[in-house]
């Protein structure tokens, strides 16, 4: 990396710690991180989304970042791989992050992959790929995926976030290297050849890595490399009316890398994950809800 980009992410980050003095401190609503396992697979260095299984409970979904092979890994607890599948005629551009939620078939759970990262701003296009969630016995080759290609109404920009809102069923992408994030709506049913996201609201917040809506759909949250912030629902608010109030600050153990952010299904908590990087393995955490 140059001089010059370097010099201007710094700017940017500390334009962002100003904005983020918004935030309330930190709450006791969530404990202290815990390490529940160390992610020792050599084919899993690159940990960029996370989302706890509705069909395999205690398991996680997760996949690498750029370059790497169309795969999504299926971890446990210990952060063991326990199977891996490939998405069969898919290619991982820039995947950044995944979420789950129900889809065209009732009664079903989908995994909704983000190919959305693009650091220098150049793709007109992004693309989110939706299969219907696999079953640990099934077959390793996922054929039946679903691509929806997506534009951002103001341009090409960087994202890393991924979030399915239950109650609207309305997909949410983040933006990642402004000084101020950018929050899109994919409004549900996602049926347009391309699907137009709406630009709903400016966050004062940078270089968002991750994030995750609960499965009630009462709370969120979004993480940068330095904190986590909370959102909770008191009504029937949007998510884009929500976001632009006062968020909390959580409990955060920084991490090497750390990008990826989930819910547990049961409310108890949430989890975070990182890449491998600095010559560290990545561990699963586990914030616990007091």
């Amino acid at each position: 990396m140059n001089e010059v980009k370097v010099f201007l992410l710094v700017i940017i980050y500390l334009t962002g710690v100003s904005c983020q003095q918004k935030a309330k401190g930190k709450t006791a609503l969530f404990d202290k991180g815990i390490s529940l396992g160390t992610n020792k697979n050599g084919k899993l260095e690159e940990a960029s989304g996370l989302v706890e299984s509705i069909k395999q409970p205690n398991y996680f979904w997760t996949h690498n970042d750029s370059g790497n092979p169309a795969m999504i890994f299926l971890v446990g607890k210990d952060a063991k791989t326990r199977k891996t599948f490939r998405l069969a005629n898919t290619s991982n551009r820039d995947w950044e992050d995944m979420t789950i939620g129900s889809g065209p078939k009732p009664g079903t759970s989908y995994l909704y992959i983000g190919d959305i990262g693009d650091n220098l701003a150049e793709h007109a296009l992004k693309y989110i790929y939706r299969i219907e969630e696999p079953s640990v016995n099934q077959k390793e080759e996922i054929t039946d995926v679903e691509k929806l290609i997506v534009k951002l109404e103001d341009g090409a920009r960087d994202s890393e976030t991924i979030m399915f809102d239950p109650p609207s069923k309305n997909l949410y992408l983040v933006s990642k290297r402004e000084a101020m994030v950018l929050l899109y709506e994919i409004t549900y049913p996602f049926e347009a050849d391309t699907i137009i996201a709406k630009k709903v609201a400016t966050l004062p917040f940078t270089l968002i890595s991750g994030g995750a809506i609960s499965p009630d759909g009462k709370e969120v949250l979004l993480r940068n490399y330095t904190d986590i912030f909370y959102w909770k629902r008191k009504g029937n608010e949007s998510i884009s009316e929500l976001l632009q109030t006062q968020a909390t600050e959580l409990p955060y153990d920084r991490e090497p890398q750390g990008e990826a952010i989930a819910w547990a299904r049961d409310s108890t908590g949430y989890y975070t994950l990182s890449e491998n990087a600095k010559g560290t393995r990545a561990k699963l955490y586990f914030y616990k809800r007091n």
